[in-house]
C-alpha cells in the first residue's frame, strides 16, 4: 500500500540545479492534492548521497518517487540514474526524467537505463505547473507506487 493512502505524505525527490525549477517544482506541488514531502538537492552526488543516507543526509526520508534532471553538476542525471537502477537497494524507486532535452539519444539512454518515464520540461511558466500536476496525477494518485523501503 502507497503511502498517501496510508495517510503518510509521498516522500518525493527532485534533482533539480536549476533554483527557479526546483521553486516551481515545490509550489506546484504544495497545492497538491495529495499530501507529500519534496527534498530538493541540486546534484548527482549529493542525490546519491541522499538516497544511501551518507553525511548530511545521514537522516533523509527514503523518496517513493524522484524526478531527475539530466543535465546536473559533479554527476549528470544518467550517471545517476545508473547508479540507482543497479542497486538492489534503490531500483524499485519510480525514476521520472523531467529535463529540457529533446534529444533522442537522452530519451533512448534513459529508457535504456530504466527510466520510468522522460518527461520534456515546456519552457511555459503555465505548460510547466500543468506538467507537474499531471505527474502528480499520474504518479501519486493512479499508479499504486512500491510501499516504501521494499526490496525483492
Amino acid at each position: 500500500m502507497c503511502a498517501a493512502a496510508l495517510g503518510k505524505p509521498v516522500e518525493i525527490l527532485l534533482v533539480e540545479d536549476n533554483p527557479g525549477d526546483a521553486d516551481l517544482t515545490r509550489e506546484a506541488l504544495e497545492n497538491s492534492k495529495i499530501n507529500n514531502t519534496l527534498s530538493v538537492v541540486c546534484d548527482g552526488e549529493e542525490a546519491m548521497d541522499f538516497l544511501r543516507r551518507c553525511g548530511k543526509h545521514a537522516d533523509a526520508q527514503r523518496p517513493d518517487l524522484i524526478l531527475l534532471d539530466l543535465n546536473l553538476p559533479k554527476k549528470d542525471g544518467h550517471e545517476v540514474l545508473n547508479e540507482i537502477k543497479v542497486d538492489d537497494d534503490l531500483k524499485c524507486i519510480p525514476v521520472v526524467i523531467l529535463t529540457t532535452s529533446k534529444a533522442e539519444e537522452d530519451i533512448l539512454k534513459s529508457y535504456d537505463l530504466h527510466a520510468n518515464c522522460f518527461i520534456t520540461k515546456p519552457i511555459d511558466l503555465h505548460q510547466f505547473v500543468r506538467v507537474i500536476r499531471a505527474i502528480e496525477d499520474f504518479w501519486l494518485t493512479i499508479v499504486k507506487l512500491p510501499p516504501n523501503g521494499a526490496k525483492r
